[in-house]
């Protein structure tokens, strides 16, 4: 327990606004991605043995591998020479780029893109949104249609998520039917945001349906 202290203390966090990059890599020396952590991220990092991250574009730590199960099993942890910058050697499971290649670094400047087929990348999608409908209801924003719906509270959310439903029922032609389906996805989020329910508990409720 004194060595991880010692390890966040000696991270120098004030240099970059609490926020240090991460090179990360494989048991094998194969360089994996680049992600940054903030003093939470590493806390929890060293907490769990499983790589935490800091999503400067969604303002908040994940684990690496939350949604797709590619999660990263740290075993050891360095610090470069002028406090910093990390660096993790961890067990990777599956692949560690969102492209389903293997490593974030998979191409040479100036190669063609490598497409890797078969990949799904559905329920980060809604993650991400169930994420952002999150914040839009504790941060409101201004000309924000999320932080409106929760402004004008439960009986707008849960007439708009009818609404989209009776949308889908009457939707003709497949693009039509997906484009409201869609909406009607959104709508549920926020109806479920709106109730603290998060996706992951339904999730594990259809999990518990199939056993």
């Amino acid at each position: 327990m004194k060595m991880k202290e010692e390890l966040i203390e000696k991270v120098n966090w004030e240099k970059n606004n609490g926020i240090v990059p991460v090179i990360v890599q494989d048991t094998k020396g194969e360089v994996l991605t680049l992600a940054y952590m903030n003093k939470e991220a590493l806390v929890k990092t060293l907490e769990t043995g499983y790589a935490h991250y800091y999503s400067r574009s969604q303002k908040r730590i994940r684990m690496k591998g939350e949604v797709s199960g590619n999660v990263q099993r740290v075993k050891e942890i360095r610090i470069d020479c002028d406090n910093d910058a990390l660096l993790l050697i961890v067990e990777q499971a599956g692949v560690a780029c969102h492209t389903g290649n293997y490593s974030c670094f998979y191409r040479k400047l100036g190669e063609p893109e490598k497409a890797v087929g078969g990949i799904d990348y559905s329920l980060t999608i809604l993650r991400e949104l169930e994420e952002l409908i999150k914040q839009r209801k504790e941060n409101p924003k201004e000309g924000s249609y999320t932080s409106k719906l929760f402004k004008e509270g439960k009986e707008k959310i849960y007439k708009k998520f009818g609404e989209e439903a009776i949308e889908v029922l009457v939707a003709e032609g497949r693009k039509r039917i997906i484009y409201e389906t869609a909406d009607l996805l959104y709508h549920l989020l926020v109806l479920l945001a709106y109730n603290e329910i998060s996706l992951g508990e339904v999730m594990e409720e259809l999990r518990r349906r199939r056993k």
